[in-house]
C-alpha cells in the first residue's frame, strides 16, 4: 500500500470550503497539526468559537474528502475553537461561557458503564504503572476493561501492554487495540513513539473527545483513563465532557508530591467529580539482598494527606524493581507475577474500586464548569 503523502491531503482539503467566505480551508490556513501515520490521518482545523457548531458539517466533510483517498485507513479531524476577540479572557472573579446542557451518563460511548479517571499532580509518580496493573486487577476480577491513554504527550500504554501495530477502521470508527483482555486506544498507535506532538489545548480536547467517541469500545464495566500529570485541559475536557465516575489520585509519600496530588484532588473536587481515593506508590523499598525496608521517598504521607482530606486511602504499592522491569517490557506484574505481593497490593486495590462503583456513585451527569 503506497504511503500517504501531506500533498494528497491538502489536495483534498482544498475542496472544502468555508461557507461563510467560499474560500477552501487550506487557503485560509485553518488545517493545523497535520499526523500522518501508516494510513491514520490526524488534523485540525481552526474557526472562531462562535461558528463551532455549525461548522459541524464542514469538518465531517473533511473527514470523508481524506477518507476517500486511497491508502487511508482512518481520519480525526477536530474542530478547535481559537479566540478572536482582542479583550483579556475572564477574570479570576468571572463566569466561564455558557456550557451546554448536561449529557445522558456516558453519551459519547453508551456501551460503557462507569469511566474512572487515574491522575496526579506531577509526572515521575508511576501513575502510567499504576493504571496498566489496575486495569488487569480489575479485569482479573471480572470486570470488562478498557484503557483511554490520555497523555496525549507522552503515551505509555503501547509499551507497557506490549501493543504494536495501529487499530484498523470501519466507517471512520476505529476498533481499539487489545492484549491480556484489555481493550487500549492512545495516541501512541497513531504516531511514531519518538515523535512529538506539538499541539495546542484546543487539539488535545478535540483528540480526546474523539478518542473516546469514534472508538468501537463494546460493552465494557470499567474503562480508565490514564491522564496526562498535572491540572490543564485534559482533565477539564474528561470533567466537562464526560460523567466520569471518579477519579483516582496517585503519588508517593513526599512532601513536593503531596502538594501537587493535592492540587489535583481539589482540581476533581472543584468540577464535581468524586474522588475514589489515593494510592501510595513507591512507598517502601525492600533491598532484594539483606531484606532491610528503606523509605527512600519518606513512607505514610498519602495516608495521612487522605485522612486530613477526608478521602479513602486505598493501599501502598511498593518502589520495586521487579514492577519497573515488568512495566518497560510489556508484562505488568498483575500478569506476569500474579502470585507475587505486589500484584495482591493491586488486587486488593481494585477490589475496592470495584466496590465503590457497584455502590451507584457514577450514576452522575456530566457538569457544567465555572471559574470563580
Amino acid at each position: 500500500m503506497a504511503a500517504v503523502s501531506e500533498k494528497q491531503i491538502t489536495k483534498a482539503l482544498k475542496k472544502i470550503k468555508d461557507p461563510a467566505s467560499g474560500k477552501d480551508i487550506v487557503a485560509l490556513g485553518m488545517i493545523d497539526g497535520l499526523v500522518i501515520r501508516d494510513g491514520n490521518v490526524g488534523f485540525s482545523i481552526e474557526v472562531a468559537p462562535e461558528r463551532g457548531p455549525a461548522l459541524e458539517p464542514m469538518r465531517k466533510a473533511a473527514e470523508d474528502a481524506v477518507l476517500a483517498i486511497r491508502g487511508v485507513v482512518s481520519v480525526t479531524a477536530v474542530l478547535t475553537a481559537q479566540r478572536t476577540d482582542a479583550g483579556p479572557p475572564p477574570g479570576p472573579q468571572a463566569a466561564a461561557p455558557q456550557q451546554p446542557a448536561p449529557q445522558p451518563r456516558n453519551a459519547m460511548a453508551p456501551g460503557i458503564k462507569a469511566i474512572v479517571a487515574v491522575a496526579s499532580g506531577k509526572g515521575g509518580v508511576g501513575k502510567s504503572t499504576t493504571t496498566a496493573n489496575l486495569a488487569l486487577a480489575l479485569a482479573a476480577g471480572g470486570s470488562r476493561v478498557g484503557i483511554l491513554d490520555a497523555d496525549v504527550f507522552g503515551p505509555s500504554m503501547p509499551r507497557m501492554l506490549g501493543i504494536t501495530g495501529q487499530p484498523t477502521a470501519h466507517d471512520n470508527i476505529l476498533s481499539p487495540m487489545e492484549n491480556y483482555g484489555l481493550k487500549v486506544m492512545s495516541m501512541g498507535f497513531l504516531v511514531e513513539e519518538d515523535t512529538p506532538m506539538i499541539w495546542r489545548g484546543p487539539m488535545v480536547m478535540g483528540a480526546l473527545e474523539q478518542m473516546l467517541r469514534d472508538v468501537e469500545w463494546g460493552e465494557l464495566d470499567v474503562l480508565l483513563v490514564d491522564m496526562p500529570p498535572g491540572t490543564g485541559d485534559a482533565q477539564l475536557t474528561m470533567a466537562q465532557k464526560v460523567p466520569l465516575a471518579g477519579a483516582i489520585i496517585v503519588s508517593t509519600p513526599q512532601d513536593i508530591a503531596l502538594l501537587d496530588a493535592r492540587r489535583g484532588l481539589n482540581m476533581f473536587r472543584k468540577v464535581e467529580v468524586p474522588v475514589l481515593g489515593i494510592i501510595e506508590n513507591m512507598s517502601t523499598f525492600v533491598c532484594p539482598n539483606c531484606g532491610h525496608e528503606t523509605h527512600i521517598f519518606s513512607h505514610g504521607g498519602a495516608r495521612q494527606e487522605a485522612e486530613k482530606l477526608g478521602i479513602d486511602f486505598l493501599g501502598e504499592i511498593p518502589l520495586d524493581i521487579e514492577i519497573r522491569e515488568t512495566s518497560d517490557s510489556g508484562h505488568p506484574i498483575v500478569v506476569s507475577n500474579s502470585g507475587s505481593a505486589h500484584a495482591k497490593a493491586y488486587m486488593a486495590i481494585a477490589e475496592q474500586i470495584t466496590a465503590k462503583l457497584a455502590s451507584g456513585s457514577h450514576s452522575r451527569a456530566a457538569p457544567k464548569i465555572l471559574v470563580e
